[in-house]
């Protein structure tokens, strides 16, 4: 796919952080660290994932359905711009 290969270095970062968050869970639990506590990291995580989420599908969008920016048929663009702006608030 392109558009990840286009943005690799900043996606592998953002899946590294994500590593990094999963370990600190994993160090908490056999630390036996409070609930609450371990409750907030996974929803670290979870939020990060969804944010992947969010970008990975947004870029297959405008890479494999229509780049609202540069598409010259007007409904196709404004379908997409939609359907991106759809995706963002539905994973926020």
């Amino acid at each position: 796919m392109a558009h990840t290969s286009k943005n690799q270095a900043k996606l592998l970062a953002r899946v590294r952080r994500l590593k990094g968050q999963i370990e600190a869970i994993e160090r908490s639990l056999e630390a036996e660290a409070p609930c609450g506590e371990v409750l907030n990291l996974v929803a670290s995580v979870r939020g990060a994932v969804t944010g992947l989420t969010a970008e990975l599908i947004e870029d297959h969008i405008r890479e494999h359905v229509s780049n609202p920016d540069k598409d010259g048929n007007a409904a196709r663009a404004q379908g997409a711009a939609e359907l991106i702006e759809v995706v963002r608030t539905y994973l926020r």
